[in-house]
């Protein structure tokens, strides 16, 4: 009897965080997304069903930590480590005790620091296998918001990495003082997170739709969308206007830049940069996205995707997307200057570069080449 062919393993599940500062409405938002069936089929882990009105939504109980509603979602319970609800949920699912799921959303803790759940995504040896992180939804206040970002750095981490930004409570903007404030607000983001598109819970804009697949992949399409998931053009606009902010805030050390070249990088040189920039600002490195035209194969474009000091396994895409061929990285940094790392990837992309380099910039500068530093 001919043995069957081994089975290709599955498509990685989709994953996305919800975050927001303490009460910004994420508890608010999440019930309203269970009522959608664009959440039907999607593995829901909150912290205590307790913090969610549930109750009106349940079917049944599958266990002590597991619910099934009506709208097809599972709604699980994270107890301790994140690591540990994943597998769980897979181990249930592979073995038929819970209904399967086609994607995941993970709701953090309002003081909580995203990063830590997205190094689990990217680097633990088996869920980055069946997981993919899709993105980060940030919630933030519309009527205290600006006040928490100028108070809590937490809450600037959880804007700045934001994929989508949801505003919740502009129906409680109701004169012109509150006005003005919003649209404060609004521009600060623009600033902070120019790649997020900002939506309003009030008008009905945060739908699961909106809010979801806002990865590399169009979800209709089923092909790469470089551009939307990039949004380097908004980055670029970000940069323009950044010197005209407030300097006395927080988000005033946060900064959105994008690194492009025509010319095909070679595979050693990336390595080398990514490596140098990884290990010495790391900590300060929140968010990197990136496509990158190589020497080796320049018509197969490498994916990258980062989150302060881990990289995820880099991926290449099977043909460019559209005509724009550039490589473009974009880096959401905190406490760097950008035009140390802009002159650090021209040193070793061996780009000509446009100006002298600023000696007082690159001399404590421990990744610019000894030629570059005084």
């Amino acid at each position: 009897m001919t043995s069957p062919l081994p089975s290709s393993p599955p498509e990685p599940i989709p994953v996305t965080l919800l975050t927001g500062f303490l009460g910004a409405g994420k508890t608010t938002l999440l019930n309203a997304l269970l009522h959608e069936p664009g959440l039907a089929d999607t593995a829901v882990l909150i912290n205590e069903f307790g913090e969610i009105g549930l109750d009106h939504l349940l079917v049944q109980h599958v266990d002590d930590a597991t619910v099934l509603l009506a709208s097809g979602c599972l709604c699980c319970t994270v107890r301790g480590d994140l690591v540990e609800s994943l597998e769980h949920l897979l181990r249930r699912m592979d073995n038929g005790a819970i209904p399967p799921f086609r994607r995941v959303v993970i709701e953090t803790t309002g003081l909580a620091d995203p990063a830590p759940i997205l190094h689990v995504l990217m680097m633990h040896p088996y869920l980055v296998m069946r997981f993919r992180l899709d993105g980060v939804v940030t919630v933030i206040d519309a009527v205290n918001g600006d006040v928490t970002l100028n108070e809590h750095t937490e809450a600037v981490r959880q804007a700045a990495i934001a994929d989508r930004i949801v505003l919740t409570k502009t129906e409680l903007v109701d004169s012109p003082e509150r006005e003005a404030g919003l649209a404060r607000l609004r521009a600060r983001l623009a600033l902070l997170a120019p790649a997020a598109p900002v939506l309003d819970a009030a008008k009905g804009e945060a739908t699961p739709r909106a809010l979801l697949d806002a990865g590399l992949y169009d979800p209709d399409a089923k092909i790469p969308d470089v551009a939307r998931w990039l949004a380097s053009e908004k980055v670029a606009e970000a940069e323009e206007t950044w010197r005209e902010h407030d300097p006395n805030r927080h988000d005033d050390r946060i900064r959105a830049f994008t690194l492009a070249t025509d010319a095909p990088v070679s595979a050693a040189a990336l390595d080398m940069f990514l490596e140098l920039l990884r290990g010495t600002h790391g900590a300060r490195l929140l968010r990197l996205k990136g496509i990158v035209k190589l020497v080796e194969d320049p018509a197969h474009p490498l994916v990258l995707h980062g989150v302060q000091h881990v990289l995820h396994p880099p991926s290449q895409l099977p043909g460019w997307p559209d005509e724009d061929r550039r490589t473009r990285i974009v880096l959401i940094v905190r406490d760097v200057e950008p035009a140390v790392i802009r002159r650090l990837f021209e040193a070793f992309m061996g780009l000509p570069r446009p100006d002298t380099p600023d000696p007082a910039v690159l001399a404590d500068n421990p990744l610019a080449p000894a030629t570059m530093r005084r």
